[in-house]
């Protein structure tokens, strides 16, 4: 797959972008009520322990609306931060801190969440040899940030989209009319280099498409047992992803039957938002 994050400068600009003007419309109404003209510092400190992502969303909100603005950090995208502590300072234009507040918080907490969770997985495996991986259960419009924070949290990506990796399901394999012809159809067709990986639903499936070529194989919602087998049966033949109902209580014993990865839909789409606080003074 190629790099998401080629091109992230022009991502953030256009996240930013979006969000402000979802955000101040035609103009901020109460900012107007402070002297045109006037700067301000401010602090940033982190309410609870969590890993910091989303840097640069941060500073891109205050810059887009005064270009003069300056911010000073103290830690970078996927450190560990403690509560508490200052993670930044700001100096700029008052009307544009105020304005820009709410919109560089939201990106911070938003993507410090991700990371953060992302983390206790990434941590709550280690040792085995089963990668986390996020999946395509993202908010929408920012795919490439979360996915951004959960490789800042020591995650993987799985694919980016429809349009850089192949999984075939049950709904692609129903249509093709068997595990066999969709996947003989999928490797001839997909360059190489791509991502091509079909999902199971049970051992007899799975031996279906490791007889039919597979080399990535999602075993979706399979128990612990199932798990096991499906490492002793596959052996050296292909990589096995596990996927479905993973949580933190059981990521680790799913780590521990041997698969390769881990996909947990979690990371991205049940965000615990990380609780930060930016207080103004005037220099």
């Amino acid at each position: 797959m190629s790099d998401p994050f080629h091109a992230l400068e022009e991502t953030i600009t256009a996240d930013v972008t979006r969000a402000l003007a979802e955000d101040v419309g035609a103009g901020d109404l109460t900012a107007a009520l402070v002297p045109e003209g006037r700067r301000s510092k401010a602090r940033l400190i982190t309410r609870q322990d969590a890993v910091l992502c989303g840097t640069g969303w941060f500073n891109r909100t205050f810059q887009e609306l005064d270009t003069d603005a300056e911010v000073f950090w103290h830690a970078e995208d996927g450190q560990a931060i403690v509560a508490n502590g200052t993670l930044c300072e700001i100096d700029g234009d008052s009307r544009a801190l105020l304005t820009g507040e709410r919109t560089a918080l939201n990106f911070l907490q938003l993507l410090s969440g991700v990371a953060t969770r992302t983390r206790r997985y990434v941590d709550a495996v280690a040792g085995t040899n089963a990668r986390i991986l996020d999946t395509r259960k993202t908010l929408p419009g920012l795919r490439i940030a979360q996915k951004y924070a959960v490789r800042a949290g020591g995650g993987m990506n799985h694919r980016i989209g429809l349009h850089d990796g192949v999984l075939i399901k049950e709904n692609h394999i129903a249509a093709a009319g068997s595990i066999r012809a969709a996947l003989e159809k999928a490797i001839h067709d997909t360059p190489r280099g791509t991502l091509l990986e079909i999902e199971v639903e049970n051992l007899n499936q799975l031996e279906e498409a490791l007889n039919a070529g597979a080399k990535l194989v999602l075993l979706d919602n399979f128990g612990l047992d199932s798990l096991r087998a499906a490492v002793k049966l596959t052996g050296s033949r292909a990589e096995l992803e596990a996927s479905g109902g993973v949580n933190l209580g059981n990521v680790r014993a799913i780590a521990e039957t041997g698969v390769h990865r881990i996909s947990v839909g979690s990371l991205t789409k049940d965000v615990e938002a990380t609780d930060f606080s930016l207080r103004f003074h005037h220099p």
